[in-house]
């Protein structure tokens, strides 16, 4: 990542609380070719990971990626997750979490401008969070 995120230092800052009240943390994950996780584990083109200490070894949640080891079914396999192929992180028990949205996942608008409009309210099934400044 050329510019210095957010993005890695909240997903630190949600990790450390859920080990700190005994939580669970699980990373919701956009596979893309640079994501590399064991591929019988995706579904719809995501996989959620279990980052628990007794479920990894040697977590390194970096700036640019995160890494781990960890088994499926099993089976060892080295994880590693681009910053950019996050979508979120949150505690398995309660749900608590933080949802990442990146630029390029925000909608563009028709023609360039909108003229000013606030976005359209999403459905109301969908959580969806906003910049607040």
């Amino acid at each position: 990542m050329s510019d210095l995120s957010t993005k890695p230092y909240l997903l630190r800052a949600i990790y450390d609380w859920c080990a700190d009240s005994g939580l669970t943390p699980y990373l919701a994950v956009r596979v893309d070719e640079a994501t590399r996780v064991p591929m019988a584990y995706i579904k719809d083109g995501e996989i959620v990971l279990n980052l628990s200490v007794d479920a990894v070894k040697n977590l390194h949640l970096g700036n640019d990626e995160i890494t781990c080891g960890g088994r499926f079914g099993g089976v060892p396999h080295e994880i590693v997750v681009p910053m950019a192929a996050v979508i979120g992180i949150f505690a398995k028990e309660t749900g608590q979490g933080l949802v990442f949205q990146g630029q390029e996942s925000a909608p563009t608008p028709p023609g360039g401008d909108d003229g000013g409009k606030p976005p359209e309210n999403p459905p109301p099934d969908k959580p969806r969070l906003r910049v607040v400044k």
